[in-house]
C-alpha cells in the first residue's frame, strides 16, 4: 500500500515489456505522477510500437498505516479499543474496511487511463503473496541471513509496535518547542539540555555534570562516560559517581565516542534507551536497564513513585526530585533532532525487543556493488552516493512488527525447551506448524506430537513483503511461464523517498532469492506537492483526489470529506481552514487527459513537482483547443476524402512543407523524450506543435486557401497527416481525447484499420524524417518574427478591422527570396492585405508606419486613409500618459527586500521601449494629413 509511482516495466523488441505497480491501498498520495508520469504513458506507446505489453496492478497491505486507520474508525464510530477485540475479529474488521475503502486506489488508476491487466490484480495479503513471504522467510533463515535476537528497535509507544525507519521522521527544532502528543495530558517541551549533577563517591563536594535532553531516561543510566584525553576528568578516572535518584554508585568510564567539546563533556550512558549509548555500553560491559514500558510509562525498575507514569510525566517529578536533591544545574535552549513517528505522531522510543532480523551486510554488499559495476544503473545518477552510503553503513533489518494486520510470521515457540547447552528460547521456523513440529522433534530429540508449540504473535514489516513484488507478482515461488517469461525486469520506476527502504530491499531479496537482479535500471522521479511546495498531507487539508480535478467538486463536498476521515479535532480545524483558502470555490471540472498532461510536464528527475489545479484547467483548456482543430480539420476533409499513404504525401507549397517539417520534428524529439524519460521534454514538443505550429500558425494560414471550391488537394492530404499523426503522437499522454479524435478520421486506403489508437503503430522519427526541413523551419522564424513585427504595429495604431498593405524591404538579396515564398501567408497571419517587396535601394515610403526586423530588413505598413488623427492622437495620449505614470511610479518606489534588480530593470526597460513605440506612432499620424506618394510612385 504504497504509491502507484511505483512501476517496474521489461522491454523486448519484439517481445513482452512488463510494468508493476505497488500502490497503498489507502490513498493515492503526492507521488501519483510517477505512475501516470511514465509507466502508464509508456505502456501506450511500447504498445503501439508492437511490443507484448504487461502492466500488473498491485497493491500492498501498508500494515501499519491501515491498522491505525482502522483503530481510529473503531473508536471514533463504537467507542472500541483493538484489545477489546480478539485478533480475528479485528481483522475481519481490516478486511471489511479494505472491501469497502481500498479499492478506492483502482478506481483512481481506472479513472486516471491506466492501461492495466486488471485481471492479474494483486495484493500482498492474498493467498500467493503470503505463500511467497513465507517461502522467502523460511529460505533466509535455513540460509542463516535471518535470526532472533533481543536488539534496540525503533518504538512507537502510540502504536505499541517497532517501526521502520522510513517511519521514524527527523524533525529538527532549534531550541525550546512544546508539543501535543498522544496520550500525554500536557503539552512536552522539547530542545531544551538539562545539566545534572553526579556526585563523586568519596569527595563530598565534588561532582561530574552532564547534559542531558532526555531526563525521563535518567532511571536507565548505567554509568557516566568522558573522553580519556579530557584533562577535567583525568583525577577522576577509575572513581565512582552517586546515580542522583538513587543513590547507586556508577563507573566514570572512558571512551573515545565522547566529544569533549560538546556540553560539560560529560555524559550518561543509557544503553537500553540510546543506540550510541548501547554500542559504548557494549564495548565496556555495561547491562542495560529497561526504564520504559511498550505503552511509553515507566517500568518497575524505576521504583514505586514513578512506576505506571507516563514518561513525560515523570519527567517533570524527576526534575522536582533533582531540584530537592540540590543536583539540578538549570537548563538551557538546545537545537536537536528529534525522532517522531511519522503515523502516530509521538516521540520514538528506543528499547530492547527480542525480534526477527535479517542480516542485510552480505545481501548489502552485493547490491553496493551491482551499482558500481553497472550492472544495475540508477537515474539519476547523483542518487548512487546515497545508496552506496546507506549500504556501508546500514545494519541489521528489523522485520517484527506488533501488529495483527499483516503476515504473521511463520516462526513458533518451543514451550519449556530450550536450545542445546544454551538457557535461550527455543524457536524453530517451517512454512506449516506441521513442519515447524519436525524441525522441533529434530532439535529437542522428543517426539512432535508431545511439543508444544505457540506460534510468533507479530506480523512482518509490510517492506519485506513489497520487497518479493517483482517476482511474487509472477508466480514465485513457483516456476510459472509469467516468471521465466518476464523475470527479470529491465526499469523500475518509483519515488526518490523508496531508494533505500524498497529499492534497496528489492535488489538484496532479489538477488539473493532468486539469483538474478530483479531489473537493470531504477529511473527515481519527483515527489508531487502543492503549489506552496507542501507535502500533500490530509492534516493540512491539501490532499488532492484525482477524481476531484478531474470532475470537479464543490467546496462542501471537499469539506464533508474531511469530516467523514479520521482526522483529530484540532487537525480536522487546521485542514480544513486551508481548504477553504486554496479551494474557494471548489475544484473545476480539467478531465483526466489535462491532468495527465500537466504531471508528465515536470521533469521527472530532479527537484519536486509542484501541482496547482490552475495549472491542470489551463491544460483543459489545451485539450479544447485540440478539440476544436480536429473539427475544423474534419469538416475542411468532408466526407469523401480519401488520405494518401504518409509516404506518397508530398508538401505543394512552403507552408505545407513547414508543418510537415515541424510535425517531423516533434515525433523525434517524442521519441527522445520518450527514451531518457524526459517527459517533459515530449509535452513541451506536443503542446508547441498543436498549440502554435498548427492552431496558431498553419491552420489560420490555410483559411483563404480552403476557401477555393474545389479545396486544392495538397492541403487536405496535409492536415490529415497532422492530425492522425499528431493524435498518435498525442495518445500516450492524453489517451481519451486522442481516441475520441482519432476514430473519427477516415481511415487511409488498404489494410484494416487499427480498432483503437492505443494498437495503433506510434509514429517514428525515422519514418518521418523526409518530411523534416531545418533550413526551411529556419527560414520561416524570420517570416513568424515579421509577423509579430505587423501585429505590433496594428496594435499600436489601433487598427482592428483594416486591413492595411505592407512593404517589406532587405538589403541582402536572399532575405527578398526568403519572405516572397511566404508573402501570402505572411499577410494572413499579420491580419494585413497585400504584402509585396520594397526593391533594396527604394527610398521608404513617406507615412507608412516602420518597424525594424533586423540591421537588414526594415517593415512598412500604409497607414494612410486608415488612421483618424483626431481620433487616434488623443487615443495615443492617454496611453502614454498611464505607462509614464506607471514609469515614474517604478523608478520612485524602493525596491521590496527580495524583489531580484534584474525583473525591475526588465520592467523599466519594457515601459520605456512602450513609450518610445507610442511617441514615434504620434509623429506619424500627425504627418498624415501630408499628401503621401502612393507606393506604386515609387
Amino acid at each position: 500500500m504504497k504509491s502507484p509511482r511505483n512501476t517496474v516495466k521489461r522491454k523486448m523488441s519484439p517481445g513482452p515489456c512488463l510494468l508493476h505497480t505497488v500502490p497503498n491501498m489507502l490513498r493515492l498520495p503526492g507521488t501519483l505522477g510517477g505512475c501516470e508520469r511514465a509507466s502508464s504513458n509508456q505502456n501506450i506507446r511500447h504498445r503501439m510500437r508492437g511490443d507484448q505489453v504487461l502492466w500488473v496492478p498491485g497493491s500492498d497491505h501498508a500494515g501499519i498505516a491501515t491498522q491505525a486507520v482502522v483503530e481510529k474508525q473503531l473508536w471514533k464510530e463504537r467507542g472500541v479499543r483493538r484489545h477489546e477485540l480478539s485478533r480475528e475479529d479485528f481483522l475481519r474488521e481490516v478486511w471489511k474496511w479494505k472491501e469497502e475503502k481500498g479499492g478506492e486506489i483502482c478506481e483512481q488508476l481506472r479513472v486516471l487511463g491506466a492501461s492495466l491487466d486488471w485481471d492479474r490484480e494483486c495484493f500482498t495479503m492474498d493467498a500467493g503473496s503470503s505463500v511467497a513471504v513465507t517461502e522467502a522467510f523460511v529460505r533466509l533463515y535455513k540460509a542463516g541471513l535471518l535470526y532472533r535476537s533481543r536488539q534496540l528497535v525503533n518504538w512507537s509507544c502510540a502504536l505499541r509496535s517497532a517501526i521502520s525507519d522510513i517511519e521514524v521522521e527527523s524533525r529538527p527544532l532549534p531550541g525550546c518547542t512544546e508539543l501535543r502528543l498522544p496520550d500525554s495530558p500536557t503539552p512536552v517541551s522539547f530542545g531544551l539540555l538539562f545539566s545534572v549533577a553526579f556526585p563523586v563517591d568519596g569527595e563530598p563536594d565534588a561532582e561530574v555534570v552532564v547534559g542531558t535532553t532526555r531526563p525521563e531516561t535518567l532511571p536507565g543510566d548505567v554509568a557516566v562516560a568522558v573522553h580519556p584525553d579530557d584533562s577535567r576528568y583525568m583525577h577522576l578516572h577509575g572513581r565512582q559517581l552517586h546515580h542522583p535518584l538513587t543513590g547507586q554508585l556508577l563507573p566514570l568510564i572512558t571512551d573515545c565516542a565522547v566529544q569533549p567539546h560538546l556540553g560539560t563533556g560529560a555524559v550518561k550512558v543509557t544503553p537500553a534507551h540510546s543506540p550510541a549509548d548501547a554500542e559504548l555500553g557494549a564495548r565496556h560491559g555495561l547491562s542495560p536497564l529497561s526504564v520504559i514500558a511498550e505503552d511509553g510509562t515507566m517500568t518497575s525498575l524505576c521504583g514505586d513513585w514513578l512506576q505506571g507514569l507516563h514518561r513525560f510525566v515523570a519527567r517533570e517529578k524527576i526534575l522536582s526530585a533533582l531540584r530537592e536533591r540540590g543536583l539540578f544545574r538549570g537548563f538551557q535552549d538546545h537545537p536537536m533532532v528529534l525522532p517522531i513517528c511519522s503515523r502516530s505522531g509521538d516521540v520514538v522510543e528506543y528499547l530492547p525487543k527480542s525480534q526477527w532480523f535479517v542480516r542485510c551486510r552480505e545481501m548489502g554488499d552485493r547490491a553496493a556493488k551491482a551499482v558500481e559495476s553497472g550492472a544495475l544503473e540508477l537515474s539519476p545518477s547523483f542518487h548512487q552516493k546515497n545508496w552506496q552510503h546507506w549500504f556501508s553503513h546500514t545494519g541489521d533489518w528489523c522485520v517484527s512488527r506488533q501488529l495483527w494486520w499483516g503476515h504473521q510470521i511463520p516462526a513458533y515457540l518451543v514451550v519449556e525447551e530450550h536450545t542445546q547447552g544454551d538457557t535461550k528460547d527455543c524457536w524453530v521456523v517451517g512454512r506449516t506448524e506441521a513442519e515447524a513440529r519436525e524441525v522441533a522433534a529434530e532439535l529437542t530429540g522428543r517426539p512432535g506430537a508431545e511439543l508444544t508449540l505457540e506460534r510468533d504473535p507479530d506480523v512482518l514489516d509490510t517492506w519485506f513483503s513489497s520487497a518479493l513484488f517483482p517476482f511474487s507478482a509472477l508466480g514465485w515461488p513457483q516456476e510459472t511461464p509469467d516468471l521465466a517469461h518476464f523475470y527479470p525486469l529491465s526499469l523500475l520506476e518509483t519515488g526518490s523517498d523508496l531508494l533505500l527502504f524498497w529499492v534497496g530491499r528489492m535488489v538484496m531479496l532479489g538477488t539473493q532469492l532468486t539469483g538474478q537482479l530483479p531489473f537493470s535500471k531504477v529511473l527515481l522521479h519527483s515527489m508531487v506537492r502543492d503549489r506552496q511546495g507542501r507535502k500533500m498531507s490530509k492534516s493540512l487539508g491539501n490532499v488532492l483526489d484525482p477524481r476531484d480535478i478531474i470532475s470537479g467538486v464543490e467546496l462542501q463536498v471537499l469539506q464533508e470529506k474531511l469530516r467523514d476521515g479520521n482526522l483529530d479535532p484540532a487537525e480536522l480545524v487546521i485542514a480544513a481552514s486551508a481548504q477553504r483558502n486554496d479551494f474557494p470555490h471548489g475544484i473545476p471540472e480539467c478531465g483526466t487527459d489535462a491532468l495527465r498532461f500537466a504531471l508528465c510536464s515536470h521533469g521527472a528527475l530532479g527537484g519536486d513537482l509542484h501541482l496547482s489545479v490552475s495549472e491542470v484547467l489551463s491544460f483543459r483548456h489545451f485539450c479544447n483547443k485540440i478539440w476544436n482543430a480536429l473539427r475544423f480539420i474534419l469538416n475542411a476533409l468532408g466526407e469523401k476524402f480519401i488520405p494518401q499513404p504518409a509516404e506518397e504525401l508530398s508538401p505543394a507549397s512552403p507552408m505545407d512543407a513547414w508543418i510537415l517539417s515541424c510535425l517531423a520534428r516533434t515525433a523525434r524529439d517524442c521519441e527522445r523524450g520518450f527514451l531518457t524519460c524526459e517527459l517533459a521534454l515530449v509535452t513541451h514538443a506536443l503542446h508547441h506543435f498543436w498549440l502554435h505550429n498548427l492552431c496558431d500558425v498553419y491552420l489560420e494560414a490555410v483559411k483563404p486557401v480552403l476557401l477555393h471550391l474545389p479545396h486544392p488537394p495538397g492541403p487536405l492530404q496535409v492536415l490529415f497527416s497532422c492530425a492522425d499523426v499528431g493524435l498518435r503522437l498525442l495518445a500516450p499522454l492524453m489517451p481519451f481525447l486522442a481516441e475520441e479524435l482519432w476514430q473519427r478520421l477516415p481511415p487511409r486506403p488498404g489494410g484494416a484499420p487499427a480498432p483503437s489508437i492505443c494498437v495503433a503503430p506510434y509514429p517514428s522519427a525515422r519514418s518521418l524524417e523526409h518530411w523534416h526541413q531545418p533550413e526551411l523551419e529556419r527560414h520561416f522564424s524570420r517570416v513568424q518574427e515579421a509577423v509579430q513585427a505587423l501585429r505590433a504595429l496594428r496594435a499600436t495604431y489601433q487598427l482592428t478591422k483594416a486591413r492595411p498593405r505592407v512593404l517589406l524591404q532587405s538589403s541582402e538579396p536572399a532575405d527578398q527570396g526568403l519572405f516572397e515564398a511566404f508573402l501570402e501567408p505572411l499577410g494572413t497571419l499579420g491580419h494585413c492585405g497585400a504584402v509585396g517587396l520594397l526593391p533594396p535601394a527604394a527610398a521608404a515610403p513617406s507615412g507608412w508606419a516602420q518597424a525594424p526586423l533586423s540591421d537588414t530588413v526594415q517593415v512598412y505598413m500604409e497607414l494612410q486613409g486608415l488612421v483618424d488623427p483626431q481620433t487616434h492622437l488623443p487615443r495615443l495620449a492617454a496611453r502614454r500618459h498611464k505607462l509614464q505614470k506607471q514609469l515614474d511610479g517604478l523608478i520612485a518606489r524602493t525596491p521590496s527586500e527580495g524583489e531580484a534588480e534584474t525583473q525591475r530593470q526588465q520592467r523599466l526597460s519594457s515601459l520605456q521601449l512602450e513609450l518610445s513605440k507610442l511617441d514615434k506612432a504620434a509623429s506619424h499620424i500627425r504627418h498624415l494629413m501630408d499628401v503621401s506618394p502612393s507606393p506604386g510612385e515609387l
